[in-house]
């Protein structure tokens, strides 16, 4: 008599078909910059620690991720890093079945690089929005440019893999795509250019910004000659290379092109609060039930079925431009980039 095995059906599988093994996991809202994309000017308002997840809370929310089947986690902000108890945390999450990433402004680094081989990190996205550091500082608000270059070099010769973040913002930084690309030159690294995107308080106006085709544009009057590399299953950026050079670069289009068919990512707020995208305005807290000794993963199942084909809903130029529709967001920094 032939029998036939069932196969698990994945439990994280949004109405579109699309596979989410990936946690995206901020361990903080506050950060050591102030960059003016990321976080209002007046700074947002500061809450007891409390409302926030504690060490031990926040193992607990990757162990059920993983469980149902995540594979990646990053390590968001604010800035992960100026979390008191990071090292820990970091430590913690290596011993997970699962791949372990950060985002960081790599004002802290040199104080982790054991942390990060400990906890198996191979992989350091870094943001950096300019090579000038007068203007670093302006956009940032704080003066960490010669530290932060210190420290990209230090990890790339730790063995590292490095990218660095860059978010264009038209008469701001958009003079700067070919020397960021010129990194790429003779170093191993990944220069990633993103489009301004939308959140509270970062008077989001897409005059100011700079799409995927203009960027384009520019590298191919300039370099003639470009490579397309072939991209990885997931990929958020239209990856390319300069013939010769050892490094490569990309651009993300969250606004002109975005990539929403192949989203495979999820968000957890530092205060435990999942979201299905960075555009959402809607979100289901987790924390509180997980205090109270709930089972969190009919919420997390039933917050992925909810997931938007594109944008959270935001599926024009049109939605973008309006105002309303994403001044409810929170401020990046209060996300998690």
């Amino acid at each position: 008599m032939q029998t036939y095995i069932q196969e698990e059906i994945p439990v994280l599988v949004d109405r579109f078909g699309r596979r989410h093994d990936y946690l995206r996991l901020s361990l903080t809202e506050r950060c050591n910059l102030r960059c003016f994309y990321c976080m209002p000017e007046e700074g947002i308002p500061l809450r007891n620690k409390a409302h926030f997840m504690t060490g031990k809370e926040v193992l607990t929310m990757a162990e059920t991720f993983t469980r149902l089947g995540v594979k990646k986690i990053r390590l968001t902000g604010g800035e992960p890093l100026v979390r008191k108890d990071a090292h820990q945390i970091i430590r913690n999450l290596g011993h997970l079945d699962a791949e372990l990433a950060i985002t960081t402004n790599a004002v802290l680094v040199d104080q982790y690089i054991d942390t990060f081989k400990e906890a198996g990190i191979r992989s350091v996205n870094v943001s950096l929005d300019s090579l000038q550091a007068e203007r670093q500082a302006k956009i940032s608000r704080r003066d960490y440019f010669e530290r932060i270059i210190r420290n990209i070099f230090l990890l790339m010769d730790e063995g590292l893999k490095v990218k660095i973040n860059m978010v264009v913002m038209k008469n701001i930084n958009d003079d700067e795509l070919i020397d960021f690309v010129e990194l790429t030159k003779d170093n191993s690294l990944q220069v990633r250019f993103i489009e301004f995107m939308p959140f509270q308080g970062n008077r989001w106006n897409w005059a100011n910004g700079i799409g995927l085709n203009d960027m384009m544009a520019t590298f191919n009057n300039f370099y003639g000659r470009i490579l397309k590399k072939q991209e990885q299953p997931n990929e958020t950026a239209r990856c390319y290379q300069v013939p010769g050079y050892k490094g490569s670069f990309g651009i993300i289009s969250s606004v002109t092109q975005a990539f929403c068919s192949t989203c495979n990512r999820i968000r957890v707020t530092a205060d435990g609060k999942m979201r299905n995208c960075l555009f959402a305005d809607r979100e289901t807290d987790l924390l509180t039930p997980l205090r109270t000794g709930e089972d969190i993963t009919p919420l997390i199942v039933k917050t992925i079925q909810t997931k938007k084909a594109t944008r959270a809903g935001l599926n024009t130029m049109a939605d973008l431009n309006d105002p309303s529709r994403h001044e409810q967001n929170r401020s990046m920094v209060a996300i998690g980039g």
